[in-house]
C-alpha cells in the first residue's frame, strides 16, 4: 500500500519515513506511523512528535553507511581535504572521489536530500498545527520553538550542499533549494538569498518562543543552540557583526573542556562544552550502522579495520607537540592508549578522536554544536570586523587546548587565517571541511599529503570554479516534481 507520506508524521520509536518536497518520490511505508492530526493534537503528542525528530537525527538510513546526520557529517568531511582514506573501501567512496556529486542517480547525492526534507517536514506538521493543539502554551512554545530551529537547520544545510555559494552583498538570485513550509508543499527551487531570508526568520520566532526554557538534555534545542545556529547561518553570509553577537550569545555560560576530557572520546553529549548532540541509548543502537562503527577507531567493524580515518598529514605537522589536538591523532598508528582488535591495520596520522563504546558496541554520540566553534565563529567574524578583541577570543580557546599558546599578533585576513587553521584541527571530523572550502570560495587541495590518488581517483584538487561543488538535486526528486530545475550537468 502507497502512503501519502504529507498525512503521517514519525513518532519517537518508529522507524524513519523519508520525506521531501515531492510525496511522490518519497513515498515510502513506515514501520510505525500515526496521522498528522493525532500526532499533533495535543502537547503530549507534540513532545512525541519532536522526539522522532531527535531520533531520525542519527539512526539508519537506506544503507548502513547512512548513519543519520551523522552521515552527512562525514560526508562534508569525506569530500575536503583533511579526511583522508587509509585504504580502500565502499564506504562513501563516491563522495571521496568526487563523482557522486555529479550523479544525479546516486544513492550519497539523494541521502542528505531526503534527510533533511524528511525533517523538514516533520517539523512543518508540528509548527503548523502547535497553535492549534490542547495543552498549556508554554508547551506549544517550546515544541514549536524547537521544531523552527529544526527547519532552519535543515534548509541551511541543503542549500549549502545543493545551491551555489552565498555571495556577501550580491543578490544571490542564484537557484537555492525548495522552501518547503508546510507538509504538502510541491514547490520549485527558491534562491539563495530567499532560503537565506526565511531560515533566519525561523531562527528568530524559535528564539522568541524559546526564551526562558531550559532543556532536559542535549538532545534538544534551545536559546543557545538557536543563537548559535544563527551564528552559523550569517557567517556563511558574511554578516560579522551578527555572526560575532550570536555566537557570544551562544557560548555564555558554557566551559570548554580540560585537556583530560578533551582526548575521553567525544562520545558523550553530556559533555559541558556540547551544546547539542545525539545521545544513543543501548535499546535505540544501530549496531554498524552508528556513527561510532565509522567514525570511532576502536569499533570491530571491517570498515574501521582495513580503512581507519586518518588526518591530512599536512595538517597535522602543523600542530604543535603541547596541543592536545595532536594527541588525539596518532603520528605513527599505533595507538598506544587505545584497544584495537588484533585485525585492525594501522596507518600513520590515524584519529583516535573518537572512540565507541568498546571494540563490541559502536555507540558513540554524535557532537553537531559545541562551545568552541562558537569561540571559532566569533573570532573569525570580528577579524574580518577588524575588532580589537578578535585575537583574544581566539586566545581564550587556543590556549585551554595547547597551554603554550600566545596572543596572536595577527590581525584583519591573516587572522581570520589562523583562526581557519585551529576551525580545521578544532573540528576535524564533524562535518564543516566542505562547507567551509565552499563558503569561503577556496579550492580544494589535498596535495603533498598522505592522500592516496588512487583512491581518490585522482581528485587531489578541485578549483573553487568547478561545478560539482553544486551537488545534483536527486533525478528521483526531477522526475517527481517537474518544479524541481537540475544543477548545471
Amino acid at each position: 500500500m502507497k502512503i501519502n507520506l504529507s498525512k503521517y508524521i514519525i513518532i519517537a520509536a518508529s522507524t524513519l519515513v523519508l520525506g521531501s518536497c515531492s510525496s511522490d518520490f518519497l513515498d515510502q511505508t513506515p514501520t510505525e506511523f500515526i496521522s498528522e492530526d493525532a500526532a499533533t493534537a495535543d502537547t503530549d503528542a507534540l513532545y512525541l512528535a519532536l522526539n522522532g525528530i531527535h531520533r531520525s537525527m542519527y539512526i539508519r538510513y537506506e544503507s548502513q553507511g547512512q548513519t543519520g546526520v551523522g552521515g552527512i557529517m562525514q560526508q562534508m568531511d569525506i569530500a575536503g581535504e583533511d579526511l583522508v582514506y587509509t585504504a580502500s573501501n565502499s564506504w562513501f567512496s563516491s563522495v571521496y572521489n568526487w563523482t557522486a556529486p555529479s550523479n544525479e542517480n546516486s544513492s550519497e547525492v539523494r541521502f542528505p536530500y531526503r534527510t533533511f526534507y524528511q525533517i523538514i517536514r516533520n517539523a512543518n506538521a508540528i509548527i503548523n498545527n502547535a497553535d492549534a493543539a490542547s495543552g498549556p502554551q508554554a508547551d506549544k512554545d517550546i515544541t514549536k520553538g524547537q521544531a523552527l530551529l529544526y527547519r532552519a537547520f535543515g534548509h541551511f544545510q541543503l542549500v549549502q550542499i545543493y545551491g551555489k555559494r552565498y555571495v556577501s552583498g550580491a543578490a544571490n538570485t542564484q537557484d537555492g533549494v525548495p522552501l518547503v513550509l508546510s507538509t504538502t508543499d510541491i514547490v520549485g527551487r527558491s534562491s539563495v538569498e530567499d532560503v537565506y531570508k526565511q531560515v533566519n526568520e525561523d531562527i528568530d520566532v524559535a528564539i522568541g518562543l524559546l526564551n526562558g526554557y531550559k532543556k532536559k538534555n542535549n538532545s534538544h534545542l534551545d536559546l543557545p543552540v538557536a543563537y548559535g545556529l544563527k551564528a552559523r547561518v550569517n557567517l556563511v553570509q558574511g554578516n560579522w557583526l551578527i555572526a560575532a553577537d550570536n555566537a557570544a550569545k551562544a557560548r555564555a555560560g558554557k566551559n570548554l573542556m580540560t585537556i583530560a576530557e578533551y582526548t575521553a572520546g567525544f562520545n558523550d553529549n553530556s559533555n559541558k562544552e556540547w551544546m547539542w548532540g545525539s545521545h544513543v541509548v543501548e535499546v535505540q543502537t544501530a549496531y554498524f550502522a552508528n556513527f561510532g562503527g565509522y567514525m570511532s577507531r576502536n569499533f570491530n567493524s571491517a570498515v574501521i579495520k582495513a580503512c581507519p580515518k586518518a588526518i591530512n598529514s599536512k595538517l597535522y605537522n602543523q600542530i604543535p607537540a603541547t596541543d592536545v589536538r595532536a594527541a588525539i591523532f596518532s603520528k605513527t598508528g599505533a595507538h598506544p592508549n587505545v584497544v584495537l582488535v588484533a585485525a585492525a591495520k594501522k596507518f600513520p596520522y590515524t584519529s583516535q578522536k573518537f572512540l565507541s563504546v568498546s571494540t563490541g558496541d559502536s555507540r558513540c554520540d554524535v557532537p553537531y554544536m559545541r562551545a568552541a566553534e562558537m569561540y571559532l565563529i566569533e573570532a573569525e567574524a570580528k577579524a574580518k570586523l577588524g575588532a580589537a578583541d578578535a585575537a583574544q577570543v581566539l586566545f581564550d580557546l587556543v590556549k585551554k587546548r595547547n597551554p603554550s599558546y600566545v596572543l596572536s599578533t595577527n590581525t584583519g585576513q591573516a587572522l581570520a587565517d589562523e583562526v581557519m587553521f585551529q576551525r580545521r584541527i578544532e573540528l576535524w571530523g564533524e562535518g564543516f571541511r566542505f562547507m567551509d572550502l565552499k563558503r569561503t570560495n577556496s579550492d580544494l587541495d589535498r596535495t603533498g599529503a598522505n592522500h592516496n590518488s588512487t583512491l581518490t581517483g585522482g581528485v587531489l584538487s578541485v578549483p573553487a570554479s568547478d561545478k560539482r561543488w553544486q551537488w545534483l538535486i536527486p533525478r528521483d526528486e526531477i522526475n517527481a516534481n517537474p518544479l524541481v530545475k537540475q544543477n548545471d550537468l
